[in-house]
């Protein structure tokens, strides 16, 4: 795995040439070792396998290894059980991807939530509210740690203290994090159970075209796409068009007519994309009904007497303490108590002045 690591910081060494290579080779020591010839022998065409041996002995197979370790971060190949399993059907998909948190989260049914860097507070509410239902029915939610719809994804699968990934178009080390003003939202992903993906080895700063090669893993990895915001030319929509491509399901949320912000949404809703307002259409069209019921069930068994009582009368709209001890005739002072344990397990969330919602 260090001489993949290795190979991979070579540019132009693409993921197609790398397993063009593991097939000849067998063991990527033998590529490393390998000369022009053998190289081209391969299928690698000449200015590549040139540059390859001439760039390995720049190149400190064992320092760079240590950049990995240093960061916390995980090298899976291609053959990896730990390779989400959806993206290796797709016919584009990276041979190496860095990881970095808990890889459990791929285990759990993947949607990605894209949309506009430039939100509206319609979509704001309505990326935040659908990722915090998607996360409170067992999915986990998939985005790219982007300004706009992107954070307010995150950012709402972690109100529900649910699970996220973030798919970056940089490397995974702490300096390489972009954009700089959501690192700690990378931080509070790894520290919340979640996880953060890229193709790219340390160091890597973003380019213009590492976004849209960031953009086909979202969109392979993911059983379905949710667009909520995109203008009418907006990269967003490469991530829903690659959807499609590979023979996913796209979602998107309507918006105000008037709005530019929504006029990508409409379009790719006219071209087929499923008209969706709230998280049980996605889970209804996935057929996921059985996991939301699975992690409801668990919830609830988490969940004393007065405590399900308590989430029983909770909705996603706010309600004031006082209403809460009127509306289940529980004593106001054990309300306080119950409430603020409820929002420990992860029920419920106090949205200031003693309003809850449930989560």
């Amino acid at each position: 795995m260090k001489h993949l690591n290795a190979l991979n910081t070579i540019q132009g060494l693409s993921a197609k040439n790398m397993k063009l290579l593991m097939e000849f080779f067998g063991n990527s020591q033998s590529i490393w070792q390998a000369d022009q010839a053998a190289l081209m022998s391969a299928g690698i065409k000449e200015p590549l396998a040139q540059k390859i041996v001439e760039t390995r002995p720049l190149i400190d197979v064992e320092k760079e290894w240590e950049k990995l370790e240093k960061e916390n971060i995980v090298v899976v190949a291609l053959d990896d059980p730990h390779y989400p399993a959806l993206l290796k059907q797709i016919p584009d998909n990276p041979y190496l991807l860095y990881m970095k948190g808990d890889l459990k989260c791929l285990n759990y049914p993947l949607i990605a939530i894209v949309g506009s860097r430039k939100l509206t507070e319609y979509g704001k509410r309505a990326t935040t509210g659908f990722a915090r239902d998607l996360a409170n029915s067992g999915i986990c939610v998939v985005s790219g740690l982007a300004f706009g719809i992107d954070a307010a994804a995150h950012l709402g699968a972690l109100s529900a203290n649910g699970r996220t990934i973030a798919v970056l178009g940089n490397s995974l080390d702490r300096e390489s994090i972009y954009p700089r003003s959501n690192f700690q939202l990378s931080e509070d992903i790894i520290k919340s159970g979640g996880l953060l993906i890229s193709e790219f080895p340390v160091k890597t700063n973003p380019e213009i075209w590492t976004f849209p090669a960031r953009n086909r893993i979202m969109a392979g990895m993911s059983l379905g796409t949710l667009v909520v915001e995109a203008a009418e030319k907006s990269g967003t929509l490469i991530t829903a068009n690659l959807a499609l491509d590979y023979n996913r399901e796209v979602f998107a949320v309507p918006g105000p007519i008037f709005s530019p912000q929504s006029t990508g949404t409409h379009l790719i809703i006219k071209a087929g994309a499923k008209l969706t307002t709230c998280a049980k259409d996605i889970l209804t069209e996935l057929r996921l009904e059985s996991v939301v019921a699975t992690a409801q069930e668990c919830a609830i068994l988490e969940l004393t007497k007065d405590e399900r009582t308590v989430h029983k009368i909770l909705s996603h709209e706010s309600l004031h303490i006082d209403i809460i001890a009127k509306l289940t005739k529980l004593e106001t002072s054990s309300i306080s108590s119950i409430l603020a344990m409820m929002e420990i397990k992860g029920a419920i969330k106090n949205v200031g002045g003693q309003n809850y919602i449930r989560l």
